[in-house]
């Protein structure tokens, strides 16, 4: 059994995967519009060429996600709250580049630093809203 995150964006999905894939070095597995799908007729015409479905492997996990409107049921789109994408690294190096690549035109939320926890720890909103934890667990 898997709990695998998926991710709703105000039409700049494309943007934003290609932008997870680009920082954290993984490739898209998939990136499909509401018009290369059966349902291109039920999209509203705005919508299909937004994203359907995206999908990128980090590791052992998959994150997913979608435009929020390009389905035949447009509704108002509402920010995410309530949760954080947690990514859990190997090293400082990395947390430190994973950390900066995502902050890139977003916030950072709580500064990378070592702390009574982990090796290195910190929190970001990146620049589509969505909040992120970076986590470097102590070694030994």
């Amino acid at each position: 059994m898997n709990i695998n995150p998926y991710l709703f964006f105000d039409g700049n999905c494309r943007q934003a995967f290609e932008f997870y894939a680009q920082c954290l070095g993984v490739e898209l597995k998939a990136m499909l519009t509401a018009a290369d799908t059966p349902m291109r007729d039920q999209a509203p015409a705005e919508g299909r060429d937004q994203i359907m479905h995206a999908c990128i492997e980090v590791g052992d996990n998959v994150l997913m996600a979608s435009d929020w409107n390009c389905g035949p049921n447009p509704a108002p789109f509402e920010k995410p709250r309530g949760f954080r994408l947690s990514l859990n690294v190997g090293s400082s190096d990395e947390a430190e580049r994973c950390y900066q690549a995502l902050a890139e035109g977003g916030s950072k939320d709580m500064p990378l630093e070592k702390t009574f926890f982990a090796e290195r720890f910190g929190m970001l909103t990146d620049r589509f809203g969505i909040p992120w934890m970076i986590n470097c667990e102590k070694n030994g």
